[in-house]
């Protein structure tokens, strides 16, 4: 047999089996719908658990965001990679709300899976339904948009509209990044990872890997105006608006809400696996609902009464006053 003969044999017997692994890979794939997997506590797992919600100090820290306007949205002028649904770019005002300081985590979520008796998350798999101890102060993912709706509300809290989001990410100057002007790079956010075999996005049995996320409180040096970490990167986070990409058009310059209705609700902020291009405060998207993937989670966000205005700013006087005496 010639050199080319045994050459040719063996490219033909590669692609044969490469094809073969594909159809195995692709029928497999087809199959995964993590709405369908459940993870079962065992009765030394739930206990563990128990241990860990009276024990471990959680990161569920709240900021003020001030009432008043901000840009929202984008202009192709200052940002060439602006998509249709972040057009035109609008004045908002929005009344004073707090918002989460960080995502929210595995370990506050599991305070909320035990006092609501739900099951473990299909990646708590350690110590009979928990996560590694490392894990802790993961943000929480593989969470629909109504499991969020219903953690926030459980914790006296309510999902961020997209408006209150954007505004708590980037302040008021229509800045392309938390942080300013510069892109975004590793230094700054948790971003264009692949994880362990390639993006989640090109290949659905990778949603059952544990992906390459990171602590809820990494890079202090990307916060956002009002001290928010991790507004992109990490894991893009849902929103309570209903999502329409057209909606900039005719949405109202005073505490939008987004639409009344759809089939899809609103994410924000990139997940460790997006590109630059979608590594920004202005960039939205929408998903179905029921959608459990392991790039995306929330935090929540609250209303401010006047009232309660009014008792954290008598806070503030008396140290102003203060500083004032000592000059």
């Amino acid at each position: 047999m010639s050199e080319k003969t045994s050459s040719t044999r063996g490219w033909v017997c590669r692609t044969l089996l490469m094809i073969g692994a594909l159809a195995v890979m692709s029928q497999t794939a087809g199959a995964l719908d993590t709405q369908d997997i459940t993870v079962d506590w065992t009765e030394a797992g739930k206990k563990l658990a128990a241990e860990r919600v009276a024990n471990w100090k959680t990161k569920a820290e709240m900021v003020m965001v001030p009432a008043g306007e901000f840009l929202m949205g984008s202009d192709k002028k200052t940002d060439r990679l602006a998509y249709r649904s972040e057009i035109p770019q609008h004045r908002v005002y929005l009344d004073a709300f707090e918002i989460g300081k960080y995502e929210v985590t595995a370990l506050e979520y599991l305070k909320f899976v035990l006092a609501t008796n739900r099951s473990p998350q299909l990646d708590w798999r350690y110590d009979g339904g928990n996560f590694q101890d490392s894990m802790a102060h993961h943000p929480i993912m593989h969470v629909t948009w109504y499991d969020a709706d219903a953690y926030c509300k459980w914790a006296g809290q309510r999902l961020p509209t997209e408006a209150e989001w954007e505004k708590a990410a980037r302040g008021s100057d229509g800045r392309l990044f938390p942080w300013g002007q510069e892109y975004a790079g590793p230094t700054r956010a948790n971003f264009g990872r692949t994880g362990l075999s390639g993006p989640v996005r090109d290949r659905p049995e990778r949603l059952l890997l544990y992906p390459p996320i990171i602590s809820v409180d990494k890079y202090e040096n990307a916060l956002s105006p009002y001290g928010l970490y991790q507004t992109i990167g990490n894991v893009a986070e849902w929103v309570a608006d209903w999502y329409n990409p057209d909606y900039y058009k005719t949405a109202p310059d005073r505490n939008p809400q987004g639409p009344e209705a759809g089939t899809q609700k609103a994410f924000r902020g990139g997940g460790w696996m997006d590109s630059t291009t979608t590594m920004r405060v202005a960039m939205r998207n929408g998903t179905d609902p029921n959608t459990k993937i392991n790039w995306l989670g929330f935090r929540c966000a609250r209303s401010v009464s006047e009232n309660q205005l009014s008792i954290k700013t008598s806070h503030v006087r008396p140290a102003l006053s203060l500083l004032e005496a000592e000059h």
